[in-house]
């Protein structure tokens, strides 16, 4: 159904909507400094509290504009007025892997080293965005961005970090009742929308990804999709056979590793257009991808159909995800490594109460601070130069010059030959191979889950909309934070994925650039529109009113989003030592790279890993 604006609520005031309280904007119209401006106008009240704020977050407004006309665009670089401070490191980034590389840092070289980290964004962690609410007269708390802890892939570099900050895996897991990535622990679902499929229509207990048990076979009849794509995908789902017999085990690994699995769906699944588009976006949130884009080995590993075809089955275990998670999603662990640098952010917090502690934002950025935090302040040029590092960075529209003895670049890697221009080709040449997977993740908070209650689903995938996936974010009662999974009041909403490219585009790298280009390009309405009409269809029928019952609304777009991890179909192999997150973080004087791009895995694991690598590689020359 078509609604109007005022039907969806639009024109509905929202409490605090898009507010940015822009503390460099202050501080330019004040003339003050920037560590200064940053601890007058940041404090823990929620007028100004950057978790709180809603509206486009991610990449918002102001923290994308300066890199982009100074660094990426090639405006010249206004004239900066040097600083007097001085450092032993300054970390461009304030990622997880920005604010680990301090704490190692300060354990390898002396918590009284002189650190400095500059972000662009207006809060600490990067991917790992918090999301508070308060209009339903509580805390609620959703994922902005990085989620979980995927604890059976930890090193022992990473096992140490979590036991410093107190992280007890195990304890996560007994106070967690969220089913990660079935659509909520009330099972799966499936809603088809009108605008593309003719029809509203929501079928529960199917979905078109995940576990056997999972299958759609038995509920295609209840699809709006023509006669002919039902019975394609019912010959598809029944058949059991391996149409790879004849091949080799070489052959038969490099069939599934270099055919597209929308090519194995049409050659061998028999599934025509209409068929196969019902699996375009389904990859959208775990890889950021189109389906398309992947490999058949890749698209089955992430639990799409067709192991039936190829002679194989997976038990219903093969697809449990038991994470570690904490319900604003690895927020917390930023937040944590924030509080163990500047103690007086938080006194006394622990892993237990993190959750729900407020942090004094103006202890971030204090001269007396052993480690400083820096947030709304780009950096756009980065120099090694006689055995010091010299950085520009514009805070509140002005430029600012500063020194220091050593940096760790843990921004992402395709920003950085545009910022680090005297790097050798090479490496800046595999820096800018490693373009980002988009991710969007936008979270709606509702008067009550009583309309999912009545239709009897905590989620569903929606393969026609904007994002691919919707599911309550509630069960998850870590950090000290209380919202279980039968809560009645209010509760986020989580909207999952990416965005897809316009038709036509065939180049892998130029289909993530105009998905970008798309992301940034969408406005506040825009996202607000296709949510409000999502929720209005999907829960109209149980007496849900976007008009009445949608109490605010945080869009976290993240342009740049998971790291650029190699695919089979578009990534050569490479001799070891020469792939390009390899060559992209090698040592350049005194500056060295982290973040997860220096790994190749969108992880926060990794993240801490590179921190500690690259912390690794710096000389104690010049500190003393």
């Amino acid at each position: 159904m078509n609604y109007s604006d005022f039907d969806l609520g639009m024109t509905t005031k929202i409490t605090r909507r898009d507010l940015l309280q822009d503390a460099g904007l202050i501080s330019l119209g004040l003339g003050i400094t920037p560590s200064a401006a940053a601890a007058t106008t940041l404090g823990a009240d929620h007028t100004s509290y950057p978790p709180t704020r809603t509206g486009l977050r991610g990449s918002h407004p102001g923290s994308f504009e300066g890199a982009h006309a100074y660094a990426r665009d090639g405006l010249p670089h206004p004239k900066p007025q040097p600083l007097d401070e001085a450092f032993d490191l300054v970390i461009v980034g304030a990622g997880i892997s920005g604010l680990a590389a301090a704490y190692y840092y300060q354990k390898r070289f002396g918590v009284d080293r002189k650190i400095l980290i500059l972000d662009n964004h207006d809060d600490f962690g990067g991917h790992a965005k918090r999301n508070e609410f308060h209009q339903g007269g509580r805390l609620q708390l959703a994922i902005g961005g990085t989620h979980n802890l995927e604890y059976w892939q930890f090193s022992e570099t990473v096992s140490a970090l979590m036991q410093t900050l107190g992280i007890d895996i195990p304890k996560l897991r007994q106070q967690t009742d969220f089913n990660y990535g079935r659509n909520g622990a009330k099972g799966r679902a499936i809603w088809f929308d009108a605008e593309t499929y003719g029809v509203n229509k929501l079928v529960t207990g199917c979905s078109l990804k995940g576990p056997p048990s999972s299958s759609p076979l038995p509920y295609l009849d209840q699809f709006p999709i023509s006669t002919t794509a039902k019975t394609e995908l019912r010959a598809f789902y029944k058949r059991q056979t391996d149409v790879l017999a004849h091949l080799s085990s070489a052959e038969r690994a490099d069939y599934l590793h270099t055919t597209g699995y929308f090519d194995f769906l049409e050659s061998k699944g028999g599934l025509g257009a209409e068929a196969r588009q019902l699996f375009k976006t389904a990859c959208h949130g775990s890889w950021g991808l189109e389906t398309a884009c992947l490999s058949v080995a890749e698209a089955l590993d992430d639990g799409l159909p067709g192991l039936n075809l190829i002679g194989e089955t997976a038990a219903e275990s093969d697809w449990d995800y038991p994470v570690g998670i904490f319900p604003d999603g690895n927020a917390s662990i930023a937040r944590l490594l924030v509080q163990r640098l500047i103690p007086s952010i938080a006194p006394g917090v622990t892993a237990d109460t993190i959750a729900t502690t407020d942090f004094d934002y103006s202890q971030l950025d204090r001269p007396q601070n052993a480690v400083q935090i820096r947030l709304q302040s780009t950096v756009i040029d980065v120099a090694h130069q006689k055995g010091a590092v010299h950085l520009t960075y514009l805070f509140g529209g002005k430029a600012f010059a500063l020194k220091a003895k050593q940096c760790v670049m843990a921004c992402y890697h395709s920003v950085i030959p545009y910022i680090c221009p005297t790097l050798p080709a090479a490496q800046k040449a595999a820096q800018r191979y490693q373009v980002k997977y988009p991710l969007l993740l936008t979270n709606v908070l509702i008067r009550s889950r009583a309309p999912f209650t009545e239709l009897g689903i905590d989620g569903a995938a929606c393969p026609g909309r904007l994002h691919s996936a919707l599911f309550l974010m509630n069960g998850v009662e870590t950090g000290g934070y209380a919202q279980a999974s039968d809560d009645p009041g209010p509760v986020p909403v989580t909207f999952w994925g990416s965005l897809s490219p316009p038709d036509g585009i065939e180049n892998f790298w130029d289909k993530l650039r105009a998905s970008r280009t798309r992301m940034l390009n969408l406005t506040l309405e825009d996202y607000e529109r296709e949510v409000r009409s999502v929720l209005q269809d999907l829960l109209g029928p149980a007496g849900f009113s976007a008009k009445r019952d949608i109490l605010a609304i945080t869009v976290n777009r993240w342009p740049h989003g998971y790291s650029h991890e190699y695919l089979d179909l578009w990534d050569p192999k490479w001799e070891e030592g020469q792939a390009p997150h390899e060559i992209a973080r090698q040592r350049f004087g005194n500056i060295t790279f982290a973040n997860a791009d220096a790994g190749a895995s969108a992880y926060t694991h990794t993240a801490i890993e590179e921190a500690a690598r690259a912390v690794a590689e710096l000389g104690a020359q010049g500190l003393h």
